[in-house]
């Protein structure tokens, strides 16, 4: 069998989903069937995003509808950060269990996290739902804009329960190398979403226009019919994770270990994305309506390129998992080592074609030239630090695999609070850069947080950790 077929038959069992055993075999063989499917769920979450952006970018006053959407998903972040520090719980923990064989307990494991998911989240939705133009006008929005956008605010607030779901089990998934199941989840969700759009938004013959507010309801109704695939699988019985309505009692001692790995998850994400949130507000309070357009389109186009990479980096968590569970400590460290450097060279390839086709590629999402020129000069400052992004995700993911999430929100709190908010600030206001001077201060910060963490993982405390 040649080189070719031998890639091309491994491409077709990664996205098939067969199941193997991780800690065992092939590592460059174990990256790839996990890194495939999880590169492209990752994609396919970004384009949930761009969908959006681009049906929206073509409405009249289009400015208003960008910020709108940019402004909404920067608080959807913080939701984001529950779902993924939650997810990341659920990983580590199934993928110990399934490391030990134990699949009834990592199903067990799964069922006490959505439990948990599901009562912090109605909290919040409520919250959002009422509070959805102060929101944006927090954010930093003019008050048109925060009339314009409410409804589309307040949708994605409310069904935000889906966004939890959708992130939360496809950890579950992950950590039993199942990886397959969660990418063809978003596969449906997206193409839900692909076809609601133009639908809803744009209006077809009995079905009216709803413009900015459709891009929600779809959005939403995409994100929900992707949930009921996933949990069809859950309960299907035809995987090594197989739920069941006793799992869903609560488990006290289930709970507080899921709880002392996902808190901390939990505010490793929410610290990112308040940076992230300072950040965009910064822009819009130093830019106005086109800077802060042209940052969200940035950030979305990025984010569209950088998901892959976090999906890549995931295979690092589930490796580490479950070759930790299996007592293999070096197969764990090797796995890392061959993520990071297919990472590294995934990223790389990124940053040349952002230089090349960065300009065509905006052009596509917006016609408005100012917030074209914006988001241009972001995506090139951006992409400078990407190769050290690649680097970051695949450490970051061992941590959290690992169990150990304390480690990387310690380094979250230096890297973004303590260094990258001040800097931007500095460079945005005290020197008068505006929104260049953030831009500016990502990639910086990006590499510092890199640097530190490849020294933190080189001290191999993540090789202890119990869960």
């Amino acid at each position: 069998m040649t080189k070719v077929s031998r890639a091309f038959t491994l491409l077709k069992q990664a996205i098939k989903g067969e199941e193997m055993d991780y800690t065992t075999g092939s590592i460059n063989k174990a990256v790839v069937m996990l890194a495939i499917p999880m590169m492209l769920e990752m994609a396919l979450e970004s384009v949930f995003a761009l969908v959006d952006l681009y049906f929206v970018g073509h409405l009249p006053n289009s400015s208003h509808a960008i910020q709108t959407v940019g402004l909404t998903e920067s608080v959807l972040t913080i939701i984001y950060s529950i779902a993924i520090g939650m997810s990341m719980a659920a990983t580590a923990v199934v993928a110990r269990r399934i490391g030990e064989k134990n699949p009834v307990a990592a199903a067990k494991a799964g069922a006490q996290a959505i439990l948990i998911a599901l009562g912090i989240n109605l909290i919040i939705s409520i919250f959002g739902f009422i509070y959805a133009r102060d929101i944006l006008l927090i954010m930093g929005a003019s008050a048109e804009t925060a009339d314009h956008g409410t409804t589309f605010t307040r949708i994605m607030m409310a069904g935000s329960i889906v966004i939890i779901l959708l992130f939360l089990i496809n950890g579950i998934f992950r950590g039993a190398g199942n990886a397959a199941i969660a990418m063809k989840s978003l596969w449906i969700a997206n193409l839900a979403n692909i076809i609601l759009c133009p639908l809803l938004i744009n209006g077809l013959g009995p079905i009216p226009a709803f413009g900015l507010t459709g891009a929600a309801i779809a959005t939403t109704a995409g994100r929900g019919i992707g949930v009921a695939y996933q949990l069809y699988h859950l309960w299907s019985g035809k995987h090594l994770i197989r739920l069941k309505l006793t799992y869903f009692t609560p488990h006290l001692e289930q709970i507080k270990a899921l709880l002392k790995i996902a808190t901390p998850a939990i505010f490793q994400f929410i610290i990112a994305s308040c940076s992230w949130v300072f950040l965009a507000q910064l822009v819009a309070t130093t830019g106005g309506d086109q800077g802060s357009a042209g940052y969200q389109t940035a950030l979305r186009l990025m984010m569209f390129f950088l998901l892959p990479a976090w999906g890549m980096s995931n295979a690092a968590a589930t490796l580490v998992g479950q070759n930790l569970g299996a007592a293999q400590i070096d197969r764990a460290y090797q796995s890392v080592i061959t993520t990071m450097k297919y990472n590294a060279a995934y990223m790389a390839g990124v940053m040349l074609f952002t230089f090349i086709a960065g300009p065509f590629v905006v052009s596509f999402f917006t016609n408005d030239k100012q917030v074209q020129d914006v988001a241009i000069q972001a995506l090139y400052i951006l992409c400078a630090g990407y190769v050290f992004y690649g680097i970051e995700m695949v450490l970051v993911s061992t941590f959290n695999g690992a169990g150990d999430t304390r480690t990387p929100t310690w380094i979250n709190f230096f890297g973004f609070w303590v260094f990258q908010i001040p800097f931007a600030y500095l460079l945005a206001h005290y020197l008068n850069m505006g929104p260049t001077g953030v831009f500016i201060a990502i990639p910086v910060s990006e590499t510092g947080i890199a640097i530190v963490a490849y020294f933190l993982f080189k001290k191999g405390k993540w090789k202890t950790i119990k869960v």
